[in-house]
């Protein structure tokens, strides 16, 4: 369900540009120096920021990024991780289109790239809206760093069945692989909004993680 737009975000969203950026070009290849860290994971459709916020505490020693185009969504999370009075300097937040990703990060710059519920876009000509589509999917094999992986979890049987054969057909090995991922506790994954939601309602979560098959085979 898409946020309503508030007339606030485009304001904070420009007077906290050292945090939240929107078109970060001269950060391309720099974001591991910036963050202070080896290892780079990167949200794309962070909405409003639970996960990028729970998981950067969670590990500080690594950096983490998050990217919405939805402006108000990005705006909320970025204001939500500046007033909680947390620790910011593993990470950052892009308000912008994933479509862009080539723009702001250097081939081989990420280690790991998070899907987190995103939209499943369940008509047929909108699957290559995807974000697991194989166009994504032709983009995060050059943004990974060598044994750089997928991680992907929804509550949308449809898009996960697809998005299967979307990392097969695609250059892709599944190395972990869920159809009721919160069965068992996950202390190490923080929870999203939406998943928070879903398990309240008893609804099982998908998981799968996936690596370049090219780093398989060495």
């Amino acid at each position: 369900m898409r946020m309503r737009k508030k007339k606030w975000a485009q304001p904070y969203i420009e007077e906290h540009g050292d945090y939240i950026y929107e078109n970060p070009v001269d950060l391309k290849g720099k974001w591991r120096q910036l963050l202070k860290c080896d290892t780079l994971h990167l949200e794309i459709g962070m909405g409003k920021g639970d996960y990028l916020i729970g998981m950067s505490g969670m590990y500080p020693e690594e950096g983490w990024i998050g990217v919405e185009k939805d402006s108000s969504a990005a705006a909320v999370a970025a204001r939500k991780m500046i007033e909680s009075g947390l620790d910011r300097e593993n990470s950052r937040m892009i308000a912008g289109d994933a479509e862009n990703l080539t723009d702001w990060f250097a081939p081989g710059e990420i280690n790991m790239i998070h899907l987190n519920f995103s939209d499943p876009w369940p008509k047929k000509r909108a699957h290559k809206k995807r974000l697991s589509s194989k166009h994504f999917l032709e983009i995060y094999d050059c943004l990974l760093a060598e044994n750089g992986t997928v991680r992907m979890k929804t509550d949308n049987t449809g898009l996960f069945e697809d998005s299967v054969l979307y990392f097969l057909n695609n250059g892709f090995t599944l190395t972990e692989f869920s159809a009721d991922y919160r069965r068992s506790e996950h202390p190490e994954d923080a929870v999203t909004e939406y998943e928070g939601k879903f398990m309240a309602l008893g609804q099982p979560i998908y998981m799968l993680k996936a690596i370049r098959c090219s780093d398989v085979i060495k």
